[in-house]
């Protein structure tokens, strides 16, 4: 599975982006698909997920309320809805992919920066 991510830019605080994540190779519909962020200087940290069939969205509490997870099978791509952004949202965006029966994520695209300013 090749994965895409677009839609990041410069936003101010309070704003809102959707990021997309297109996927290639494979059909997502099988698959868990996940958001994660990289501020600089900071570890690589979770956002979001929803797992294969959609039944279930998880999100870190750091986002919760204010990010959505979604998913077009139809279009193979994954979203996130970001909305009420706040500074600290800084960070490059990366789009996983994973089975669902294991918890190591297996597929990853190359990122996309997400700016807020104040």
């Amino acid at each position: 599975v090749q994965l895409v991510e677009s839609g990041g830019g410069l936003v101010q605080a309070g704003g809102s982006l959707r990021l997309s994540c297109a996927a290639s190779g494979r059909t997502l519909n099988t698959y868990d698909m996940g958001w994660f962020r990289q501020a600089p200087g900071k570890e690589r940290e979770f956002v979001a997920r929803m797992v294969w069939n959609g039944a279930k969205t998880y999100y870190a509490d750091s986002v919760k309320g204010r990010f959505t997870i979604s998913r077009d099978n139809a279009k193979n791509t994954a979203y996130l809805q970001m909305d009420s952004l706040k500074a600290e949202d800084t960070a490059v965006y990366y789009c996983a992919a994973r089975h669902p029966l294991v918890t190591v994520w297996d597929y990853w695209g190359q990122g996309t920066q997400v700016t807020v300013s104040l």
